[in-house]
């Protein structure tokens, strides 16, 4: 009875021993993924999730014995390749995970293999640029360079030769950069002081930690979440300075950079929590990063578990906040019917659909709540190698976008959203659901 009541207990998660030489052994590491991929082809469980699950089935059931035995271990990378750490079969579908006897935390294994691969030198040139983030909007986001950039993104010729030189799939839908930046455009906001009514666990006024996408990308989703949380008379302020929150890295394996990004945010953001600032980021994969993979990597760090703590949603946020009667429901317009998409690194944070549920305090409001993966993730939808199976991910995401009929669609993540766009090719384009709140507020 006591293993039973052991099974049934929720998912923990264990710390990432990085630090440990042991880590870094590939001949461990290898006995280690046999010993899971073995598990795994006996379930199959999350055959419908990534492509990590049907690259690692498709070897064994070619395989001489038909059994994981059977696989070359050099082939055990191909399945490493095309996990992107969406976090949702350890989440959502693993029975085995701990505190299971088993012990399954496949993303944080393949976390593993790519940290051993980066440290082996096997990265490519192509995915150390598509990660450094700030790096790339920094540059591109200069006057006269964001203009060639843009442009070049959408040349056809030039996508070509990305594609042949870089590696970069040209079908795939890339990032605008911008000059007018978001932190440039609401620069009023940087250290700015105020007070906030308490509600819930919310201390009522925000901290934006503006993020790389939604700083240099779509910097109209954070103008749009400043005004939103402002009409719902939270003041919001920015830090004086930030970088990447080192998800891209964490996914190429490079955790020495996860940490100095980890170094360079942390401290800002803790002194915003002791002068009692809640923190929201517009991008789900940051939020995570903070609220669950920092905290893992670094289990000591009392101001990483402070940060931490004070990390929000911005749908969660305002959700917590409408359930102590603090949210304005004044919505003057309607939005017809909107095709939502929840983001994978948004739903296994596990606080419900806050966003779908406050799209539908929207009058005359439809909403078609999609849960299932979009295969963007930030660069694997980008990649030459990668882009064709991305899509075919996506393909039961825009066929439910299609049959809803929406007025509207988009994601928590915007990156998603445009992945949408790039399979419905009908000229149509993703809103981001705080956009939306913003349109109906009519604000």
């Amino acid at each position: 009875m006591a293993q039973r009541e052991g099974n049934l207990a929720p998912p923990t998660r264990h710390a990432i021993d990085w630090k440990n030489p042991d880590y870094y052994d590939e001949g461990k590491l290898f006995s280690e993924l046999e010993r899971v991929f073995d598990l795994c082809h006996g379930c199959r469980r999350c055959v419908s999730l990534c492509d990590s699950f049907p690259t690692l089935f498709d070897l064994v059931d070619e395989s001489e014995t038909m059994e994981v035995d059977g696989v070359a271990k050099g082939d055990y990378w191909k399945v490493v390749d095309q996990c992107y750490l969406c976090d949702l079969c350890y989440m959502t579908k693993c029975p085995y995970v701990p505190p299971h006897e088993w012990n399954i935390d496949f993303p944080h294994l393949m976390l593993q293999a790519k940290a051993v691969k980066y440290k082996n030198g096997m990265t490519r040139t192509r995915d150390k640029i598509l990660s450094s983030t700030d790096a790339v909007g920094k540059l591109a986001g200069i006057p006269v360079v964001v203009d060639i950039v843009n442009a070049s993104n959408k040349s056809a010729p030039i996508r070509k030769v990305l594609d042949k030189v870089l590696g970069v799939h040209p079908d795939a839908i890339l990032p605008e950069y911008h000059t007018k930046t978001a932190r440039k455009e609401l620069s009023d906001y940087i250290n700015k002081a105020a007070d906030g009514e308490a509600a819930g666990d919310t201390n009522g006024k925000v901290a934006i930690f503006v993020t790389c996408y939604g700083n240099y990308n779509e910097p109209g989703i954070t103008e749009d979440m400043v005004r939103v949380f402002e009409h719902n008379n939270i003041p919001v302020t920015f830090a004086e300075k930030e970088q990447c929150c080192g998800m891209p890295k964490l996914e190429l394996g490079d955790l020495d950079a996860v940490e100095a990004a980890k170094n360079a945010n942390v401290p800002m953001l803790a002194k915003l929590v002791d002068d009692g600032w809640d923190i929201v980021a517009p991008v789900p994969s940051c939020a995570l990063m903070f609220r669950q993979e920092l905290p893992l990597m670094f289990p000591d760090d009392a101001e990483v578990k402070k940060v931490a703590n004070a990390m929000f949603d911005p749908f969660e946020y305002l959700m917590i906040r409408h359930k102590e009667g603090k949210l304005n429901t004044d919505f003057n317009q309607s939005l017809g019917k909107v095709a939502y998409h929840a983001a994978c690194h948004q739903r296994v944070q596990n606080f419900g659909s806050k966003t779908r549920d406050m799209l539908n305090l929207v009058p005359d409001t439809e909403v078609t709540a999609i849960e299932r993966c979009s295969g963007h993730d930030g660069t694997y939808a980008v990649k030459s190698e990668f882009h064709e199976k991305s899509m075919k991910i996506a393909r039961p995401v825009v066929n439910r976008v299609k049959q809803a009929e929406a007025d509207h669609y988009g994601s928590d993540c915007a990156m998603a959203g445009h992945q949408i766009e790039n399979g419905l090719r009908d000229g149509s384009k993703p809103e981001h659901p705080i956009s939306l709140i913003r349109k109906a507020y009519g604000i």
